[in-house]
């Protein structure tokens, strides 16, 4: 007996693809409620976290002592490194690059990782702040040896004399009174960058008015040179 062949219902054998796009994304979020829920959920928080997030700060390039450096110190490549630091924190002055800095001398100490500026260099930066119309004047004391007791910053009267401690006396006379000390020859400290010299014993260089300048001029020649430390005044 020849087997019925159903009819098919119309509609039935379509392919599911010829679907519209809309149904098939309905029917998949129907089938994956809690999946796209979490989809939407991560989303979400991506948006906040970028939204939230700062933006990287501004930075700006200076140069650092790579290690500590003693005073008198000629300054080599391997000696300071570049740092990033926010721009506010530097000034004029501030070093930024490798070729301001190699060959120079340092007038003072430096810890490690401490800002370099042309104020810590012998030259004429040591002149920063001072008042205007001041000057860098280099004296060489007459007992070189006194030159220990003294580092920069120290205030000193500079006094001249010019007995001789036998047969002729005379008054000792102030030229200068409570002149900050720039620069000093102690520690292998080394003018040749700044005072044109390699005879550096016994040499001190200190910030004077255009007064004083002129009364420290050439002093050495009328008679020996001294120091008195000071306090502030």
């Amino acid at each position: 007996m020849p087997l019925l062949q159903r009819r098919r219902r119309p509609g039935t054998g379509r392919n599911h693809s010829s679907r519209p796009l809309h149904a098939r994304v309905a029917g998949w979020l129907s089938r994956n409620r809690r999946l796209a829920a979490a989809l939407l959920l991560c989303a979400a928080a991506a948006v906040a976290v970028h939204q939230l997030t700062p933006a990287p700060p501004a930075t700006a390039q200076a140069l650092a002592a790579a290690r500590d450096l003693p005073a008198g110190a000629a300054l080599a490549e391997a000696d300071v490194v570049r740092v990033e630091v926010p721009p506010g924190m530097l000034a004029d002055g501030f070093l930024r690059n490798h070729g301001a800095a190699t060959g120079k001398q340092l007038a003072a100490p430096m810890r490690k990782g401490q800002l370099l500026t042309d104020a810590q260099l012998v030259g004429p930066g040591l002149l920063a702040g001072a008042p205007p119309g001041s000057a860098a004047v280099p004296l060489r004391m007459a007992d070189a040896s006194s030159i220990q007791l003294v580092s920069p910053g120290q205030l000193v009267n500079v006094v001249l004399t010019s007995a001789n401690g036998f047969d002729q006396q005379a008054p000792s006379q102030v030229l200068a009174s409570a002149v900050p000390v720039l620069w000093t020859s102690h520690k292998g400290g080394q003018g040749g960058q700044w005072l044109g010299t390699t005879e550096t014993d016994g040499l001190i260089v200190v910030a004077a008015t255009a007064e004083q300048s002129a009364r420290l001029a050439g002093a050495s020649t009328q008679g020996k040179l001294f120091f008195v430390l000071v306090g502030p005044q």
